[in-house]
């Protein structure tokens, strides 16, 4: 598929940069970019040849200022209550294809990461952010509710609820040392070094066994969710035979150790 909202390149073997890009309207989401994040998560579902991609948003501005409501608005009036419901579930589950992906996603962040844009950076595995960055739920400041694309599935299992509440119901913005010191993100470096960061933890995750980062990204998932500790135990015994196994059969370049 030709792109015309988002920029994709694979910069080096085994790492890809996906980058939003409408930095003129601050990456915000318009019904052309959901369409086109919605096709290009679905297709890396199945790409063996990337095995981590790190998110950015174009321009100097925004990483991305949420939902495009201008973009929206001018599409409203010929949605019924069923065509917004699908538009809403199509736009909310790009957030849920980003965790479904294989590959371990390092999202780079700078400026304002605003509604959807927040979620964005939430789905992704890993947050590396510029020091003048900072987050908002804004969902509710536009006279929605407060919990929206997952931010209500995603903030409180990050930061704890207590914390999470407060930034929901209030729609206030978070700073990057309060992303810092709550445990949100794992770099806080000065912009300049923004890419830099993240490109160095994509490429030492990318040094690791593919297979390897594939189910450990499962596992962490299917654990926010897990009903208790057996069910944990359950999936990382199933993950590290499956490994131990390909390993032994000369399959796994990086788990031969074991044997």
């Amino acid at each position: 598929m030709d792109y015309e909202t988002i920029q994709y390149e694979t910069v080096e073997a085994g790492i890809g940069v996906l980058s939003l890009n409408r930095p003129r309207r601050y990456n915000a989401v318009n019904p052309q970019m959901a369409e086109e994040l919605e096709v290009f998560w679905r297709e890396r579902r199945y790409d063996l040849d990337t095995h981590v991609i790190v998110l950015r948003g174009n321009g100097d501005k925004n990483f991305c200022a949420g939902l495009d409501m201008k973009a929206v608005m001018k599409r409203m009036p010929e949605m019924d209550t069923d065509r917004f419901y699908r538009f809403q579930a199509r736009l909310a589950r790009i957030t849920l294809a980003m965790r479904q992906a294989p590959q371990p996603i390092v999202c780079a962040v700078h400026g304002a990461a605003v509604g959807l844009g927040f979620s964005f950076a939430l789905a992704s595995d890993i947050r590396v952010i510029g020091t003048e960055a900072r987050f908002c739920a804004a969902f509710i400041n536009i006279g929605l509710g407060g919990a929206d694309m997952a931010c209500s599935y995603f903030l409180p299992r990050l930061i704890g609820a207590g914390r999470a509440y407060e930034f929901m119901l209030t729609g206030d913005f978070m700073s990057a040392e309060e992303a810092a010191s709550l445990g949100l993100v794992s770099r806080l470096v000065d912009r300049d070094r923004l890419m830099e960061t993240a490109l160095d933890l994509a490429r030492t995750l990318n040094s690791k066994n593919p297979m390897g980062l594939r189910l450990t990204k499962e596992a962490i998932n299917m654990n926010m969710d897990a009903g208790g500790m057996e069910q944990a135990l359950n999936l990382e015994d199933r993950n590290q035979t499956l490994l131990a196994l390909r390993a032994k059969l000369g399959e796994g370049e990086k788990t031969t150790r074991y044997f």
